[in-house]
């Protein structure tokens, strides 16, 4: 602990002024929130004017949201600080020199998650020009979700080399990770416990000073930066794990002839004192930024934190195991539509496939990492031709996104249901509509999201397959 940072910060006073930077779905809502708060004076949003993401700048500057899913209260709460003059985005960031706190939420991918080797260029980017303009007092905190160790290894080192100061003695240094979801993005920042992690306690104390005045449910858990890391990487690890074990299970229970949601019913009735159960429910995939990569950090993080690992020998992670389960969910969606195709003596060569979703998440435009894109190229590479409809999704490179949901699906052989939208939630409850629009004897329905009312589509002459749907998916087939 250092006595010349606690003078430097007592003489600064308050934490007043902040920047945030990236304007994305963690970024945006953050900076907001930060904005609407009494406590800070202003709020500038940094953003890189370039030709893929300049555009934002101006939207928010007219009080518009870049995000187009549902948000609720997000639209209204941009225009709101706006018009206060409270918050303004910008690509200057020499503008970080004027501030008392920066935070970064820039995305960590993995360029190839075998050899667990993260692409880091954006944020070590960030990080840099960051370094470049803050001053004696500042308070730097990464809220991006990084290997454990990061923030106080590689963050720390750019930082210090850029500002020519040291991490503890001249600024503040914290890793405060977002917890956040697509389409409630205002409500988890405020209600969710904030784990806030410095590199030393007056780097966490001043980092609760920065994220205290936005919650209104949720409570500051002070500790490590790396234990923060930690905990960020394993909360995501093990959702990612729990949605693994629906998914293996729903397969266990077609390969069984059972209906998983009857099982699930049933395991979920247990309920008594010491007694936990978290079956979550199986789907077509997993996709965003979070879950797809967050079980490689913190593999990464035992691997390049120095310490030995006792573990069973020879056998895989059971958090990497339960990635490729996920993963292999688009793959299983394409092998029930080649089955379906197969009932009626089809093959998918020429196939007409409506996909229905692009989006990995309902009612949200984000599509990062979508497993819609692993079942399209299967499809493509053998000899099938894919239409797409998502009501949300305006545009995703190489792909057509079509907005027309009736075009889309006139005159398909099958329908595969990617994302459980609203829309499609009304759609699916016509089959016989749905039927006429397709123009088949015999249609095919893949449900990937447990939407449609099985015994309603085999009536109306559907082949139907669903994800965990054992009990249907060798159902007679109805010759209307």
């Amino acid at each position: 602990m250092s006595n010349k940072l606690k003078d430097i910060l007592d003489k600064k006073g308050p934490i007043k002024n902040i920047g945030v930077v990236g304007m994305g779905y963690v970024g945006i809502p953050a900076a907001m929130l930060f904005a609407n708060s009494p406590a800070f004076d202003h709020v500038y949003g940094f953003q890189r004017n370039s030709k893929s993401s300049g555009y934002k700048i101006d939207m928010l500057n007219r009080g518009e949201s870049p995000l187009k899913g549902e948000e609720p209260g997000l639209e209204d709460l941009i225009k709101k600080v706006v018009q206060a003059n409270k918050f303004k985005c910008i690509s200057d960031f020499s503008k970080i020199s004027e501030l008392d706190a920066v935070t970064l939420s820039i995305q960590t991918p993995f360029k190839n998650p075998k050899d667990l080797i993260p692409d880091f260029s954006a944020l070590t980017e960030g990080i840099t020009l960051v370094g470049k303009y803050i001053k004696e007092g500042s308070l730097v905190v990464l809220e991006s979700t990084i290997t454990p160790g990061t923030t106080n290894s590689m963050a720390r080192q750019i930082l210090e080399k850029e500002s020519g100061m040291k991490a503890g003695v001249d600024f503040a240094l914290a890793h405060a990770p977002e917890r956040v979801m697509v389409s409630r993005l205002l409500k988890n920042i405020q209600e969710h416990d904030r784990v806030i992690g410095g590199i030393d306690d007056i780097s966490t104390k001043r980092a609760i000073e920065l994220y205290s005045p936005v919650l209104t449910k949720g409570k500051v858990i002070p500790m490590t930066a790396t234990a923060a890391e930690v905990t960020k990487t394993a909360e995501n690890t093990f959702r990612d794990l729990q949605i693994a074990a629906a998914n293996e299970l729903a397969l266990y229970c077609e390969a069984m002839g059972i209906n998983f949601y009857e099982v699930r019913a049933g395991i979920d009735s247990l309920k008594g004192e010491g007694i936990t159960r978290a079956i979550l429910w199986p789907g077509a995939g997993v996709g965003g930024h979070c879950l797809t990569k967050d079980t490689y950090h913190l593999e990464r993080g035992v691997k390049t934190n120095g310490g030995k690992l006792d573990y069973l020998q020879e056998e895989e992670s059971l958090f990497v195991l339960a990635r490729h389960i996920n993963d292999f969910m688009p793959k299983h969606m394409f092998n029930l539509t080649i089955a379906a195709l197969e009932r009626v003596g089809e093959t998918p060569k020429d196939a007409n496939i409506a996909m229905l979703g692009w989006a990995f998440l309902k009612n949200s435009d984000d599509a990062r990492n979508t497993p819609s894109e692993y079942y399209r190229d299967l499809m493509l590479s053998v000899g099938a031709k894919v239409k797409v409809h998502d009501p949300y999704v305006r545009e995703y490179p190489g792909v057509d996104i079509s907005h027309d949901l009736n075009e889309v699906i006139s005159g398909s052989d099958a329908i595969a249901i990617f994302t459980g939208h609203d829309v499609y939630m009304d759609m699916v409850r016509t089959a016989n509509n749905i039927k006429r629009l397709m123009g088949k004897y015999n249609p095919i329905i893949i449900d990937g999201r447990n939407i449609v009312n099985p015994d309603e589509y085999i009536e109306a002459g559907f082949i139907y397959k669903g994800i965990g749907r054992g009990d249907k998916n060798s159902h007679s087939i109805v010759n209307l």
